[in-house]
Order: structure tokens, then C-alpha cells, then sequence
């Protein structure tokens, strides 16, 4: 595990965070040589979970959903 002072980090962030992708190897971030942060990899399949569609296939449909819930008489707005 490679350890970076917080101010390395902080001027090399993008850099960093690019490096711990790639090589999946985490990076301790510490300050005055105290632990501060970890930065890991996200777990494997993390980046292909998405939310569109996440709900696919969890709904059902019930009863009539073309029709109107009410008869053409009972609607206010058609008047009289």
C-alpha cells in the first residue's frame, strides 16, 4: 500500500485516484503521519450497475390502464 501525505494528495488528487484504478492497489493518505484516509477501488462490476433500468422487471400492472377511471358523465371538466 502506497502512503501519501495530504498534501501530495492534494496536489496530485486526479493523478492518484487515476493510479488506484488502474493498479487496484489502495493508498493510505495521512497527515502530520497519522492515517486520515483510505483509497480503495471500487468492488469489481461497480461501474456497470446503473440506475436506469435498475428496476426492470419489479413492477406489475393491475387492471385497466388504456380506459378512463371514470365514465364521460362523471367528468367535471367536459360539463354539462
Amino acid at each position: 500500500m502506497q502512503i501519501v501525505p495530504i498534501s501530495k494528495f492534494k496536489a496530485t488528487c486526479l493523478a492518484l485516484l487515476e493510479k488506484v484504478r488502474e493498479t487496484g492497489e489502495p493508498i493510505l493518505v495521512t497527515r502530520r503521519g497519522e492515517p486520515v484516509a483510505e483509497v480503495i477501488p471500487p468492488p469489481a462490476g461497480a461501474a456497470d450497475a446503473g440506475w436506469l433500468g435498475a428496476m426492470a422487471g419489479r413492477g406489475r400492472i393491475v387492471g385497466d390502464i388504456v380506459s378512463p377511471p371514470l365514465d364521460e358523465q362523471e367528468w367535471e371538466a367536459l360539463g354539462p
